[in-house]
């Protein structure tokens, strides 16, 4: 199979590439990276306080949704990218919301990219101040013959921000590699 993971969907596509590599044809990582902050480390104890705060605080999934999107959001985004998003948050279950932020900061896939044997697209936003193209671009050069591709002016939102560019890359990528 073809692994597409964009940002949490990154860390879904790198553990089942570690877990199961026999079943994993491609990869395609996008807007994500190998490691979140470390488990109990102070920025992910900041991180999920930030993220959490305001549901213990009342505020609906729309509302922190409002106020988190726009932040993820390049400077040539597409507008109606930043809406969908807006969207599909709004549409999370608070209590799963909960708990993709706790485990977030548990994920750690470092030592594992050198293993990656399989053709790998790195597809990164020079806006994304989430997974930054500097962090993106140290994962492409572990990962044997890694592609990495750097949309400018694409935020965190990625194929929501830039869907033109950003299909035009995952597509090349899977042509050149016969997929």
């Amino acid at each position: 199979m073809v692994l597409v993971g964009h940002s949490m969907g990154g860390f879904v596509a790198q553990e089942l590439a570690a877990r199961q590599p026999h079943r994993v044809k491609a990869l395609a990582l996008c807007f994500t990276s190998a490691a979140f902050g470390g488990d109990g480390s102070a920025f992910a104890q900041q991180f999920i306080a930030a993220r959490i705060g305001p549901l213990d605080n009342g505020k609906s999934m729309a509302e922190i949704a409002a106020q988190l999107m726009p932040a993820m959001r390049g400077t040539r985004s597409d507008p109606a990218g930043l809406a969908l998003a807006e969207r599909i948050m709004a549409g999370i279950r608070p209590a799963t919301y909960r708990k993709a932020v706790a485990l977030l900061t548990t994920f750690d896939r470092r030592k594992e990219l050198a293993s990656i044997r399989v053709p790998t697209l790195l597809v990164a936003g020079s806006d994304d101040r989430v997974a930054p193209p500097a962090v993106m671009e140290r994962m492409a050069q572990k990962i044997a013959g890694a592609e990495y591709v750097r949309l400018e002016g694409c935020g965190h939102l990625g194929p929501m921000d830039q869907p033109h560019e950003f299909n035009t890359a995952l597509e090349r990528f899977l042509k050149r590699n016969r997929l």
